[in-house]
């Protein structure tokens, strides 16, 4: 029964895709900046009905920006569950923008791309993101640079940082975990690490009844002197404490 109910839920979360992606290619041209969030957040926001994922948000969510969210990484679901909680715009790897369908509604809602393996892209991309937070944006990026399984964290890497420091904007800490709702135990379920498909963390995810995705929102902190690797180790702690 499981896995009927699962296919069921594959189905019409591909027709909510389907959806998103028309929305994106014959409506934004016509609408504003601010009509185009809140599309993607109340699209995302579907999205988790739709497979049965409740959403659960602590914390204060930036009003305005300037401000850089600073998130751990589990699951293929971090970039939906952020945009259901606060509309952001994110900084992906590059390959993304390519991948069918996927890469157009990223495009879509605001996402900013960089190629890991070039320092002169990755200058580029920390240059575009300052210009973004001075222009009053919320940006969010995993600091991780990888998913993780959600019990531990991995270390932050400090390069994007220096957009924030650039633009004297603050960064927010956020935890991002999955929770059973029966057990209040942490769930598993969306996790995708190491080599596992895609497809398969979807199905076990469709699979897992119960899950309950939580968004906490920490205080703000700002550039102030701190170097970039000190102000990445602090943000780790930050996003730690949220966890707990």
């Amino acid at each position: 029964m499981k896995s009927v109910v699962a296919a069921w839920l594959l189905l019409r979360g591909a027709w909510h895709v389907a959806k998103g992606y028309l929305t994106i290619r014959f409506q934004f041209p016509h609408l504003s900046s601010a009509e185009r969030e809140a599309k993607v957040q109340a699209w995302a926001q579907g999205l988790l009905r739709v497979w049965r994922i409740d959403l659960q948000v602590l914390g204060e969510p930036p009003a305005q920006g300037p401000v850089l969210l600073a998130a751990n990484h589990i699951s293929w679901l971090d970039i939906v569950v952020m945009h259901a909680a606060r509309y952001c715009r994110f900084v992906s790897k590059a390959d993304v923008k390519a991948w069918p369908v996927i890469g157009m509604l990223a495009t879509g809602a605001g996402t900013l791309y960089i190629t890991r393996e070039s320092r002169r892209d990755a200058l580029r991309t920390v240059h575009h993101m300052a210009d973004a937070l001075k222009a009053g944006e919320v940006l969010a990026v995993f600091p991780e640079g990888t998913t993780s399984n959600g019990l531990t964290l991995l270390p932050f890497h400090a390069n994007l940082l220096q957009s924030a420091i650039s633009a004297t904007a603050p960064v927010q800490p956020v935890a991002l975990q999955f929770i059973d709702s029966a057990s209040g135990e942490i769930s598993l379920a969306p996790c995708y690490v190491g080599d596992e498909t895609l497809v398969a963390s979807v199905w076990r995810t469709l699979t897992t009844p119960g899950v309950r995705a939580v968004v906490s929102y920490g205080v703000p902190q700002w550039p102030e002197s701190r170097g970039r690797r000190e102000w990445a180790d602090e943000l780790r702690q930050a996003v730690d404490a949220l966890r707990r």
